[in-house]
């Protein structure tokens, strides 16, 4: 954080200002954006705000007839126009207006507000639906999509200020079109007395962004560790190890550092700012004391000098403010820039024009040719020339130490990721030729990190294949494959029971339990590939015999890749290929590999002897 807190630092004050002036071009697609949300709000909006900006020079000019009025009829020296009372109805009627218009645009913002939140959630959630799994493992992106999420629900203020800034500019022109027609150099003095405090508003809103900026990384890790402090995956531990006192202990430090560094600028914002704004103060009160001496000498009238001196106060506080949204705005729209480089970012891993449908049934199988893979975050290859075929309805087992790729070459063959080199065939043409949406139609999958649905039972298993989630015949088909249904049926709503503890009225599962949900959502997709990794490491042996005593029929007529640890499990393949080094070492059956005494052998031997 200190690099880059003194890179930012470091910046010119040219350069500050070209960010800036730069970010102004965020706000037209920002726009669109609102535009799109709420069509209907935004022009009800905008035509109410228009209507509230005029009614200040309104009332102002109402108010200077009746003064004049009043005072020439004090004087004696005329009676009282026949409309003086319509003048003071039509005063209270503008007054009345403007409170009602001021309701019907707090409204409009409200309606507004909530569904520019809505749209913005959505358009995030399904761009990054789309985006390569690749991304999800690079910590820049991850803080760049964290403050594109920040960004995208609380810059709704900007989009208020916007709306502000036009009721703003209309009052503020109508306002000093009067001012200027009695003196343009009163106007001038005005506008002079505020561009400072502008100018140092702005100066501290872009220092506000920088600072956040750079405690993107640092807040993320506050919010690890908050999670790390009370969360149930970490409450074991939290308490045997005595991690608590160790966790807010850090949680602190790191928060009071943010807290000292936030504090120190505000405080420098304060001081100047108060100093600038003084200059604005001046400035209403010298034009002010001006014309009060231009009625003083006759040159006004009292009906005159109220109208000028209302539109003065209305004119110096308009444009003060005037500015200051103009520079929220601004600076407020630096910070839209990782939101709109976010949706700006492009899934590499996507369909071609014309894509091919993927073969029913498949009849060649699949091929890897010379396959290696290297991370984009680091160049090391994990996979290396890689060469091998699945024949269709062949039953492949992965197997090697931690790290030498098994979960790789199942994300390469359902093409969550694309080789760095070689090729993958699917019936002898290239994957990235076949519609991703339709390849994946094709794959049942149940990685070791499968996610735990905080859903019903039905909705967990129907999240394998969500066009019949609603099908309760097929949903309890593939719990009855899984072994999850004597279960689901012992739990109290049984497949209607919310499962997990984030909501109320949830019932938490083993591991071993969720992991028959997760066998089940794999079975629900009745595919042509079925890639199990780890698919029995939270099971008792009971359950795992019960599963592979089935094993042969469940997965008859599919290819199958079996990642797993357990020899007992992937004996049951009709081939083994063992990855070492990143490359294959050995393959064959269960009894080939054991005789040939080599790495597989070595594996075997050592699991065995634990069981003595």
């Amino acid at each position: 954080m200190d690099q880059a807190s003194s890179s930012v630092r470091s910046q010119s004050p040219t350069s500050r200002w070209h960010d800036r002036i730069k970010a102004l071009g965020n706000i037209p697609p920002i726009f669109r954006m609102v535009w799109e949300s709420a069509p209907k709000a935004v022009t009800a909006g905008l035509l109410f705000r228009f209507l509230v900006a005029l009614t200040p020079v309104a009332l102002l000019a109402v108010t200077r007839y009746i003064i004049d009025s009043l005072y020439r009829f004090l004087s004696h020296e005329q009676a009282l126009p026949g409309y003086f009372w319509w003048l003071v109805a039509l005063e209270f009627a503008l007054a009345c207006l403007a409170t009602l218009l001021g309701r019907l645009v707090d409204f409009c913002d409200s309606v507004l507000a909530d569904k520019f939140v809505r749209h913005i959630s959505t358009k995030i959630m399904e761009h990054a639906s789309r985006l390569d799994l690749t991304l999800y493992e690079d910590p820049a992106f991850c803080d760049k999509m964290e403050r594109a999420r920040v960004q995208g629900t609380d810059r709704v203020m900007m989009i208020q200020m916007i709306g502000r800034l036009i009721g703003q500019a209309i009052t503020t022109v109508s306002l000093a079109a009067g001012i200027f027609f009695y003196s343009p150099w009163l106007l001038l003095f005005l506008v002079l007395c505020v561009v400072p405090a502008f100018l140092g508003e702005t100066h501290f809103a872009f220092l506000g962004y920088s600072l956040n900026f750079e405690q993107t990384p640092a807040r993320r890790l506050l919010e690890y560790l908050r999670v790390l402090g009370g969360s149930k995956e970490s409450a074991k531990e939290l308490k045997l190890f005595g991690l608590g006192p160790f966790l807010v202990g850090r949680y602190k430090n790191l928060s009071d550092e943010l807290h000292r560094e936030t504090v120190q600028l505000a405080k420098r914002r304060l001081v100047s700012g108060s100093l600038l704004t003084l200059l604005g103060t001046v400035g209403y009160y010298g034009t002010y004391a001006y014309v009060i001496y231009r009625t003083v000498q006759g040159a006004l009238s009292l009906g005159q000098l109220t109208f000028l001196a209302g539109a003065i106060a209305g004119a110096s506080t308009n444009i003060q403010t005037l500015f200051s949204t103009f520079s929220g705005i601004a600076d407020q729209a630096l910070f839209l820039t990782d939101l709109l480089e976010f949706l700006a970012v492009r899934p590499r891993v996507i369909s071609k024009p014309g894509a091919l449908s993927t073969p029913r049934p498949i009849r060649q199988g699949i091929e890897f040719r010379n396959v290696s893979f290297a991370y984009p975050s680091n160049p090391q290859l994990v996979l290396r020339g890689i060469h091998l075929h699945l024949s269709p309805g062949e039953r492949l087992a992965l197997v090697g130490e931690n790290g030498q790729g098994k979960t790789t070459i199942a994300k390469l063959i359902t093409r969550l990721y694309d080789p760095t080199e070689g090729e993958i065939l699917l019936d002898g043409r290239d994957l990235r030729e076949y519609d991703l949406e339709d390849l994946w139609k094709e794959v049942g999958v149940i990685f070791q990190d499968f996610m735990r649905y905080d859903m019903t039972a039905q909705e967990n298993i129907g999240m394998g294949r969500v066009e019949v989630a609603s099908n309760r015949f097929q949903i309890r088909a593939a719990a009855i494959k899984s072994y999850a249904e004597n279960l689901i049926t012992k739990l109290p709503k049984g497949y209607d029971q919310l499962l997990g503890c984030r909501f109320e009225g949830g019932v938490e599962l083993s591991g071993g339990e969720w992991q028959k949900i997760a066998l089940a959502r794999a079975h629900l997709r009745d595919a042509q590939l079925l890639i199990l990794d780890e698919p029995t490491a939270a099971l008792d042996a009971r359950s795992e015999h019960e599963i592979f005593e089935r094993f042969t029929e469940l997965v008859r007529g599919k290819m199958t890749i079996l990642i797993s640890h357990r020899f007992s499990t992937v004996r049951m393949a009709d081939r083994i290929l063992v990855l070492k080094g990143g490359r294959i070492a050995e393959q064959g059956s269960h009894d080939q590999l054991v005789k040939k005494g080599g790495h597989y052998a070595e594996m075997f031997e050592l699991q065995a002897a634990g069981y003595r």
